[in-house]
């Protein structure tokens, strides 16, 4: 029965083109006697109408071993750097790590926030590459086209690439904590996997994201703040990070808003031509105000969005309260506190910020982690 309703809606699916086609082959035909060409026409319609049925059934239901593809793939190296303009660099006298890092971002996005976080928090020197919101100009050169993507020089002269925030974080955490492993050796410890999702869809993701990958087995035993700081690494990345574009684009004056602050805060008018600056702004906001909307309704969001991020401030300021300490880590901000603090940032200078401000208590706990991240970080060079 269910392969009879996606066929019926693979045969609606092409009507239009069906009927278009035949008008097209009887037109044809008032000017030719060939009964050869209308019956192949109607065979490529026929065709086309069990096709398309056929696809939709599989979309939709997919095949039993579906679940089961997987792909695994290594890590993406470059003989050479690519040909970007860096927009700054960021250096620490006391960076001691031997490491070359590029970082190729938006200023404001989650994901980029979470990763500069870390670096200035750990007082590590790097580089920054700022790309084009609409464009992507700077980014063009890789297959992903995404961001946060970091370059990093490996001991044989190529440059790896880092491809995902958590992985990132994870990866630099291992090296700095272990020295004895170089990035290229850790790096192969988080393959992506592409496989095929619930919905049908193929779709990837990095193996071991959220895990420290040590040479001491003794610093891989099980203990409860390694666990916990995980769950909430992952709370960052697959619930809090999508509250933020809801909120902030929540109309279409805060969507404006939040552009022209992005572009400010990114020095867009510094980086980008003025027309290049302008279409940024204006396409972005009218483009993410639109599309934040579907987002409100995947993530199963209410209207009242702002009530979402209040809870999810609250949630997580109530789990620092039970451990009374000033952080999650303790006495000093862990893995999790740095992409916490880096997931709300991206939205400071925003409406929604100052309302979780008003509405929280989140300010004390993100104040005291910018402090600590500023104590930290070197100086635009």
């Amino acid at each position: 029965m269910a392969a009879y309703r996606l066929a019926w809606v693979g045969r609606e699916l092409v009507r239009p083109v069906s009927q278009n086609m035949f008008r097209f082959a009887s037109t044809f035909s008032g000017q030719s006697s060939n009964s050869t060409f209308r019956l192949a026409m109607k065979g490529m319609v026929f065709g086309a109408l069990i096709g398309t049925g056929w696809s939709g059934y599989n979309y939709f239901v997919g095949k039993p071993t579906d679940h089961m593809i997987n792909e695994k793939s290594g890590p993406t190296y470059l003989d050479h750097f690519p040909d970007v303009r860096i927009t700054r660099r960021i250096v620490n006298s006391n960076d001691d790590s031997g490491l070359e890092l590029v970082l190729f971002q938006f200023q404001t996005c989650p994901f980029c926030c979470k990763v500069r976080a870390f670096l200035d928090y750990c007082g590590l020197t790097y580089s920054v590459v700022e790309v084009d919101a609409v464009l992507r100009q700077g980014i063009k050169w890789s297959e992903t086209k995404k961001v946060p993507t970091m370059l990093v020089k490996t001991r044989t002269g190529q440059y790896v690439q880092l491809t995902d925030s958590s992985m990132i974080v994870s990866v630099l955490s291992s090296y700095l904590r272990d020295k004895s492993q170089d990035i290229d050796e850790l790096v192969k410890y988080y393959p992506s996997v592409t496989y095929v999702n619930d919905a049908g869809r193929k779709t990837s993701d990095i193996m071991n994201k959220y895990f420290l990958m040590l040479h001491d087995t003794e610093k891989h035993i099980r203990n409860d703040p390694q666990d916990e700081e995980r769950k909430w690494r992952t709370w960052a990345d697959e619930h809090l990070v999508h509250l933020i574009s809801p909120n902030v684009y929540r109309n279409r004056d805060e969507a404006l808003e939040t552009f022209e602050w992005f572009s400010d805060v990114g020095e867009w008018d510094v980086h980008f031509p003025k027309w290049e600056r302008n279409m940024m702004v204006y396409v972005g906001a009218i483009a993410m105000w639109a599309i934040s909307k579907r987002l409100k309704k995947r993530h199963q969001l209410t209207d009242d969005v702002r009530s979402h991020i209040y809870d999810a401030c609250d949630k997580w300021i109530a789990t620092i309260e039970q451990k009374k300490t000033p952080f999650l880590g303790g006495k000093k901000p862990n893995l999790a506190d740095l992409a916490v603090f880096g997931v709300l940032n991206s939205m400071e200078g925003c409406q929604a910020f100052k309302d979780c401000l008003d509405n929280t208590k989140i300010g004390g706990w993100f104040y005291a982690v910018r402090k600590e991240v500023m104590t930290n970080c070197g100086h635009t060079a």
